[in-house]
């Protein structure tokens, strides 16, 4: 798994110095050249950056501006790419933008400032992250006691393999052990989801901060995992920050 991007330019330029840069960091880079085809790709795919050229592609600033309304990418790392002549950092900010570049993009600047973002890219990637797993866990409904297997898990919720339907309205205790840990988790949840294959989606509520640390750091653990470097990326990007 690697963290993947949208790259939405026409600039021969632009795409010489960044595909490089994103690559070195183990990115993904989609590149798309025309808004309209971005916007239909932003709504039905998920990416954990996405850099707009503004100024320079007809359609650009709309793109930008509508990116915040998209389902799938309302939370992802965004960067706009200015000329230095329409649209100021200022504006770009207040679109919602995270970070800004300027053109003429140097491999430095944009290495410096994809390295800052890494953090963020990883943290939201971690957000929306589901780990898939194989693990018993128990309901506890009243008095009731349910025995299911979990398939994932984020840090809102996990999807379970049900024998037996949930009410609607049901608000069970959630009890496991998360994978190769001693960590023992119980949490409130709600039903969020049910198909008529006895998969169920549970949403967590009411987490203890203490047990929402816990679930986050076992869930940073294996994304770190599975993002080729991440480590030594993360932490080559905190190093850089503080110079």
């Amino acid at each position: 798994m690697t963290l993947e991007s949208l790259l939405l330019s026409r600039d021969a330029e632009v795409v010489r110095v960044l595909r490089p840069t994103l690559e070195k960091l183990s990115i993904e880079i989609e590149i798309c050249q025309e808004a309209k085809k971005a916007s239909e790709i932003l709504i039905s795919e998920k990416f954990d950056a996405v850099i707009v050229d503004c100024d320079d592609l007809q359609g650009g600033l709309e793109v930008l501006q509508c990116l915040r309304a998209t389902p799938s990418n309302k939370n992802s790392v965004t960067f706009a790419i200015l000329n230095g002549k329409k649209t100021t950092t200022q504006e770009a900010f207040g679109m919602g933008v995270n970070f800004v570049l300027q053109k003429p993009i140097s491999t430095l600047n944009a290495s410096r400032c994809f390295h800052a973002a890494l953090n963020f890219m990883v943290r939201e990637r971690r957000r929306y992250f589901r780990q898939p797993v194989r693990m018993l866990v128990k309901l506890v409904l009243g008095e009731k006691e349910i025995k299911a297997t979990a398939t994932d898990i984020s840090e809102g919720g996990i999807a379970l393999m049900l024998h037996q339907a949930l009410p609607k309205s049901a608000t069970p205790r959630l009890q496991f052990t998360l994978p190769e840990t001693n960590l023992a988790l119980d949490v409130e949840t709600e039903l969020a989801w049910a198909d008529i294959k006895g998969h169920v989606g549970l949403r967590f509520l009411n987490v203890p901060p203490s047990t929402q640390e816990r679930l986050e750091k076992w869930l940073k653990e294996q994304v770190e995992k599975q993002l080729p470097g991440s480590r030594e990326r993360l932490a080559g990007s905190s190093s850089e920050a503080i110079q």
